[in-house]
Order: structure tokens, then C-alpha cells, then sequence
């Protein structure tokens, strides 16, 4: 948790530096709590802030899962992001991001990344936007200890890339998909996001997502892809 709230200090630092900016962004959460026959709480918070100045744009991402089941804790996943840009063309642009994720049943204590590279705006219109980015970096991953090996901790060189897609299909309704990739000697992190959001009014809406997060070598016996399935109610701001 220390390495978490550091990570999440510096990102806020980062922020702060860009404070006389307007931000602009949602927030989204979906709660289930089941009482009777069992006991279940699924807890799914969001945060994805942007703010653009002069050439440059800035993008905070924080997301965190919680599920418990019969006062059994089943999911615990926290993560926060953050990505500057620089356009040095109208469609071409320069980008550097840091990513920390602390997964407690992935097996990993937590991975952190920081990378740069180049992106492309391929389509760029008010209906549709489909961007592209490729890159290298360093990756530092933690595995948790177990009752017959120590956690163990590693450092490579990652090469890594992504692809936003945005679809306004109605003046209410709008289609996203956002794949990210990093690999590294180690392991290879792919996850994939496609969800619809139908707005209800200016400010609120409802959104339907999967989430598909695939490791190439988790630490066993744990299984290599995870989806997540949510309904969250979004602001915007």
C-alpha cells in the first residue's frame, strides 16, 4: 500500500502541475450488496480525467475493484495511470505514461511501468476516433510469497502499445474499446475494455462494459485471463 500511495502522490503531483488547467472527465461506480441466503459486496470505482494545454494533453486514469463473499474477500484490485502527450502534428504526437497496479489475487504484489513513445490519430472526427500508440519502457513486477516460495521481484526493458476506439453510434449512445499491451522477458500483460455508454441527461449515464486482462506467466496455479463484467452509473464533469 505504500508503493500504491506513492505511485498515486506522484500522479497527483503531476496533476497539481497542471492544476490552472481546465479538467474535464468522469467518474463511474457500481455498487451490488445481496443479504439473505449469502452475503455478497462488489464495489467498482472509476476515474479517467483529461485536460489539454497548448500541444500538450494530460490524462488520469484511476480505477479500483472490491468483492467479498460471505465476508470473504474475493477481488481487490487498485490502479492508477497517467499519460502526457505532446502533438507536434495534427495527428502525431509524442506521449510518456506511468502505470502501477497492485492485484491481490493476480499473484503479482504489484507491477510498475514507465514508458514513452509515439501515437497516431488514424480517424479523427466527431463521430468517430480511433488513435494508436506503440513504445518501450522498464517494468518492475513483485510476485507474492506462498507457503513454499518467497515473493520474488524483477526488472526488464518492455515494449508496449495501445489502440482507443470511439464510436458515437446515436446522439445518447457511444461505443468504446481500449486495448493496452505490455510485454517484457518476464510476462505479457494484454488487456482489453469494450463497453456502451447511453447517456440519461447532460451529466449521468449508464454504462455496460467486459473487461479482459490477460498474463502470459502468472505465478501458478493461477489461471492466465480474467474478465470483469460491469453496470456503473457515470458522471461527467
Amino acid at each position: 500500500m505504500r508503493k500504491l500511495a506513492r505511485v498515486c502522490g506522484a500522479i497527483a503531483l503531476l496533476a497539481a502541475v497542471s492544476a490552472h488547467a481546465e479538467w474535464k472527465g468522469k467518474g463511474e461506480a457500481g455498487i451490488v450488496l445481496a443479504r439473505g441466503n449469502s452475503q455478497t459486496d462488489t464495489i467498482n470505482l472509476k476515474l479517467d480525467m483529461s485536460t489539454t494545454v497548448d500541444k500538450w494533453k494530460h490524462a488520469l486514469g484511476m480505477a479500483a475493484l472490491r468483492a467479498s463473499n460471505d465476508g470473504t474477500r474475493t477481488a481487490e484490485r487498485y490502479l492508477a495511470t497517467w499519460q502526457s502527450d505532446y502533438n507536434f502534428s495534427a495527428r502525431s504526437y509524442w506521449f510518456g505514461g506511468l502505470r502501477y497496479e497492485n492485484d491481490k489475487f493476480s499473484g503479482f504484489k504489484y507491477s510498475a511501468s514507465a514508458t514513452a513513445g509515439i501515437g497516431y490519430k488514424f480517424v479523427d472526427t466527431d463521430r468517430v476516433k480511433l488513435t494508436g500508440q506503440a513504445g518501450v519502457g522498464f517494468r518492475r513486477i513483485e510476485t507474492e510469497p506462498t507457503a513454499t516460495l518467497p515473493g520474488a521481484s524483477g526488472n526488464n526493458a518492455i515494449f508496449t502499445a495501445g489502440m482507443n476506439y470511439e464510436n458515437k453510434l446515436t446522439d445518447t449512445t457511444r461505443l468504446v474499446d481500449k486495448l493496452t499491451l505490455e510485454s517484457g522477458s518476464d510476462n505479457t500483460l494484454l488487456t482489453n475494455f469494450i463497453g456502451v455508454e447511453v447517456k440519461m441527461s447532460t451529466a449521468l449515464a449508464l454504462s455496460a462494459g467486459l473487461d479482459v486482462r490477460h498474463n502470459t506467466k502468472p505465478p501458478a496455479p493461477l489461471k492466465k485471463t480474467d474478465t470483469l463484467t460491469t453496470l456503473n452509473l457515470v458522471y461527467s464533469f
